[in-house]
């Protein structure tokens, strides 16, 4: 159970990381983020998180908010898999 939640908990991170630098990346270069190769590198990153939440989400929800939720979605699997971790451990 231990090596479970360290495993889902180490890709939620990367997942969330991968979305927020996302963010951030089109914070800087609104204009020009679509060109920007490392905007794009992180769009494949998130293409998966993005699409599944997409996939969740009811369709009147704006395409554009889907990333906000995908931060959402991935910060409650994270502590999700904090609380199963710290559980296993005996922590809890």
């Amino acid at each position: 159970m231990l090596l479970a939640a360290t495993i889902v908990k180490a890709l939620v991170e990367i997942a969330l990381f991968s979305v927020l630098a996302q963010g951030l990346v089109g914070l800087f270069s609104p204009s020009t983020r679509k060109q920007n190769p490392v905007y794009q590198l992180l769009g494949v990153l998130t293409a998966p998180v993005n699409r599944l939440v997409r996939f969740i989400l009811p369709r009147f929800v704006l395409d554009a908010h889907v990333p906000m939720a995908s931060v959402f979605f991935l910060s409650l699997l994270w502590l999700t898999a904090l609380v199963l971790k710290a559980a296993a451990t005996g922590q809890a």
